[in-house]
């Protein structure tokens, strides 16, 4: 890991509004990823942790502060331009891989690329290597549909590297597979992140994966607090 910040929140505050009644999700956020860098975060249900993530991935826009990757402020981007920084610079993998049934594993994986309009030739090179890396060359014209929870996974992820982001963020990769899928996907996971030096970011309930990152922050009474690996 080396000291360059990839993603940066400062004094993040969410507060959402309905009629007269104020919720406030979290208030005075600070935080920093470094690259290569394996970061958890840990709390209970409604805590507020995925819309933590959405408003990281620029997804969604904080009540005040500043969210910045690779050191632009999503704030001063248009969405065209916080899409195209996005797909360049952030890979995503959520509890449902989100993979569109009716293209194979080797499509699946190359979207990010068709949606940047890049050269394809290239990257079904690329893709072909990464469904490899995670165990799947030979499921390459497989769809979704004829594949284990775990082995779509392992797609999501494939699909997530395929742009060579700065970062990973992950919403419960994990919890909705058994648990020899989970432990498996989990493995992948840490390899990559350290093959590929991208910061990785898990948002988890899982207390044991967890502890086997670099850092744990719990998001609890609307703000992080650090704990120990």
């Amino acid at each position: 890991m080396n000291n360059s910040i990839v993603l940066q929140a400062n004094q993040l505050c969410k507060t959402y509004c309905e009629g007269e009644i104020e919720t406030q999700v979290f208030e005075q956020i600070d935080l920093s990823l470094h690259a290569g860098e394996k970061l958890a975060i840990v709390g209970a249900s409604g805590s507020g942790k995925s819309t933590l993530l959405h408003l990281l991935a620029g997804l969604d826009a904080p009540s005040s502060g500043e969210v910045r990757l690779q050191n632009q402020a999503f704030s001063t981007l248009s969405e065209a331009k916080r899409g195209k920084l996005r797909n360049a610079q952030m890979g995503f993998v959520y509890q449902f891989h989100h993979l569109l049934p009716e293209f194979t594993a080797l499509d699946n994986v190359l979207m990010p690329l068709r949606i940047r309009r890049s050269d394809l030739s290239a990257g079904e090179r690329k893709a072909r290597l990464l469904l490899e890396r995670v165990g799947l060359g030979h499921r390459l014209t497989h769809k979704p549909s004829e594949l284990s929870g775990g082995e779509r996974q392992r797609v999501a992820l494939a699909r997530a590297l395929i742009t060579e982001p700065a970062c990973i963020l992950a919403d419960e990769p994990t919890g909705n597979l058994d648990q020899a899928s989970a432990q498996q996907v989990f493995e992948l996971l840490l390899e990559l992140n350290q093959e590929f030096n991208s910061a990785l970011l898990i948002v988890t309930h899982d207390l044991q994966l967890a502890a086997r990152m670099d850092r744990i922050l719990t998001l609890r009474d609307r703000q992080l607090h650090a704990q120990h690996c």
